[in-house]
C-alpha cells in the first residue's frame, strides 16, 4: 500500500528517472499505456504520469523475481513486434501498435481463464478427495505474476483513476458527500460518471 500512495500517479518533475526500467522500457510501458487510455476530451494516461507511477510500484512493491519477469515479457512482446511487422514496437505505426496491444491482450485473458478453469477443476478433484483439508489449508501460490500486458492494463487502471486528474476529471470526486438523494437514474446522479469513493 505505501508502495501505491508514495507512487500516486501525476506528472513527475523533470529530473526523474526510472529506478526499475531503462529509458527504452520506459517509453514502450508509456506508449502501450497511452493506448490504453489516450487522451480524448479527458486526460490520458500519459497526462497523470502512469509511466513513472508504473517504474516506481514495480521498485516499491514487486519483487526482484516480479520485476524481472515483467522486463522479460517486455522484452518478448518487442521481440513480437520485430518478428511480426520486422521492427521494433516503437517504429511501427499506429494501427500495427495497437492491434499488436489487442492481440496480446486477448490471449493473455483466454490463458488467464483456461488457467482459472484448471485450478477450479483442481479444487474440485481435491474438494471430492479424502485429503481435502491438508490441501484447502495451504493459500494457493501461482507459479509467476501476470503477464506484461495484463500487469501493464492493472497498473495503469490504477495510476490512472488514483491520480488527481483520473479521479476528478473522469470519475467523480466528493470528499464529503452532501444530501442523499435515493433512487436516481445514473445520469441524473453524477452526470451519469461513476464515483471515485464510496
Amino acid at each position: 500500500m505505501f508502495g501505491a500512495l508514495r507512487g500516486y500517479a501525476e506528472e513527475p518533475s523533470a529530473d526523474w528517472k526510472p529506478s526499475v526500467l531503462s529509458k527504452g522500457e520506459l517509453a514502450l510501458v508509456s506508449r502501450v499505456a497511452d493506448i490504453m487510455i489516450p487522451r480524448t476530451d479527458t486526460p490520458g494516461a500519459l497526462d497523470v504520469g502512469v509511466p513513472a507511477f508504473i517504474d516506481t510500484m514495480l521498485e516499491d512493491v514487486y519483487s526482484k523475481e516480479a520485476q524481472e519477469f515483467y522486463r522479460s515479457g517486455l522484452r518478448d512482446f518487442d521481440a513480437a513486434a520485430r518478428k511480426a511487422h520486422g521492427n521494433s514496437f516503437l517504429k511501427l505505426d499506429a494501427r500495427q501498435q495497437k492491434a499488436l496491444v489487442q492481440k496480446f491482450q486477448d490471449a493473455a485473458i483466454a490463458d488467464e481463464r483456461a488457467a482459472s478453469a484448471e485450478q477450479q477443476k483442481k479444487l474440485v478433484q481435491e474438494v471430492r478427495g479424502a485429503a481435502m483439508l491438508a490441501q484447502r489449508t495451504k493459500p494457493t501460490v501461482w507459479a509467476h505474476p501476470r503477464p506484461f500486458i495484463l500487469t501493464t492494463k492493472e497498473l495503469t487502471l490504477l495510476g490512472f483513476f488514483t491520480s488527481r486528474l483520473g479521479a476528478t476529471q473522469v470519475l467523480q470526486y466528493v470528499a464529503i458527500p452532501g444530501a442523499y438523494h435515493g433512487c436516481l437514474p445514473v445520469n441524473q446522479a453524477g452526470n451519469g460518471k461513476r464515483w471515485a469513493t464510496n
